[in-house]
């Protein structure tokens, strides 16, 4: 496994090579991070491996701040895994000296997420661009967790660049919330309280793929939520393909979103 530094050191490295598979992150690797990682080196010749958290995607400073950060700990996993590149950047080597345009998601996608974080999706969109202006990569593999994210960057991947999008599906902890770097920054106890909530949900999609007409019960979905002792954000069911709220009993996903400890959740199942 070599490491970077530097976005050009790297380049000269991998510039002769054809098929590498790009997994973005920002550190704290997880068994969701594996699966990402694991899926490349299966249909890529090479698999290289950013870490890098990304300011401009936060819009709360305090989030950013305490981010869980630990970088020689994700270096051990990845060797692990026989990684072939690891990049490290600096905010300089991504955005460079002068400030970049910022990229406007339409009005459309300022939904779920997006609507409770103004700026986020524009930040994540930056940093994507760049990864993707500067590195010979030829394929990007991204989780479902960030279902919304997902859509957003496959959307503006697709026509700006020719690199492939690969949606991975969502790794969970023994078949509960789906993994998160932010479940660092919990204990035991407060895993168990996700968990529990994630079977609410599952709860609840059971009954709405017998009858759809149980959508009209999700206000008592929410209110069962909240009494776990979290800040509800958003409980939404909407179409799969489109994020579209006209959605039915064949093509629906919900997406939650919502505080625990102050620390923000999402999920969508």
């Amino acid at each position: 496994m070599i490491i970077f530094k530097s976005i050009n050191k790297l380049n000269k490295c991998i510039e002769n090579i054809d098929n590498i598979g790009f997994v973005p992150t920002m550190g704290s690797i997880h068994n969701g991070h594996s699966s990402l990682i694991k899926k490349s080196k299966k249909i890529c010749k090479k698999t290289l491996v950013s870490i890098f958290v990304n300011p401009k995607q936060f819009n709360n400073k305090k989030d950013f701040i305490n981010y869980p950060r630990n970088t020689k700990r994700d270096i051990r996993i990845l060797r692990k895994l026989n990684v072939d590149y690891v990049l490290l950047p600096t905010y300089s080597d991504i955005y460079g000296a002068k400030e970049n345009r910022l990229i406007k998601i339409p009005k459309i996608n300022k939904i779920l997420c997006a609507k409770y974080r103004p700026g986020h999706f524009e930040g994540v969109l930056q940093v994507i661009n760049q990864y993707l202006i500067k590195l010979n990569v030829q394929k990007i593999f991204l989780g479902e967790k960030d279902y919304q994210q997902l859509k957003i960057i496959s959307n503006f991947v697709r026509k700006r660049f020719d690199i492939k999008i690969v949606a991975c599906k969502t790794i969970r902890h023994k078949n509960t919330f789906a993994l998160s770097s932010r479940n660092q920054l919990l204990i035991k106890e407060d895993l168990y309280k996700l968990s529990e909530i994630f079977k609410i949900l599952k709860s609840f999609k059971l009954k709405l793929k017998k009858s759809f007409k149980y959508k009209y019960k999700i206000s008592d979905v929410k209110n069962l939520i909240r009494k776990m002792g979290v800040k509800l954000e958003y409980l939404e069911m909407r179409d799969k393909h489109t994020l579209s709220k006209k959605c039915n009993k064949s093509n629906f996903k919900i997406f939650i979103s919502y505080y625990y400890k102050k620390i923000r959740f999402i999920d969508n199942i």
